[in-house]
């Protein structure tokens, strides 16, 4: 399992459109891929699971990979998050 934390700078946090496009590149992994925010943890592959998250602007969350391609994933979700998610 590989965690790391990271700060979401989209202005509108994770609204519809970055939701989708965090969920899209989550699928490319056979890991497990979520993240823990406040008291929760919702599942990065499942677009209702990040909206219900209610993440916004400056949030730090805790990104978790657990499975064979977790260093890969780890690596290249948290750089997509820091690059604003495509947006």
């Amino acid at each position: 399992m590989k965690s790391c934390k990271v700060q979401v700078i989209n202005p509108t946090g994770l609204h519809l459109r970055p939701a989708g496009n965090l969920c899209k590149e989550a699928l490319k992994y056979k890991s497990m891929v979520t993240f823990r925010y406040k008291d929760g943890t919702a599942n990065a592959k499942s677009v209702l699971s990040v909206l219900g998250a209610c993440v916004k602007c400056g949030d730090e969350i805790e990104l978790v990979c657990e499975g064979e391609d977790e260093e890969e994933a780890i690596e290249n979700l948290t750089s997509y998050i820091k690059a604003g998610l495509g947006e």
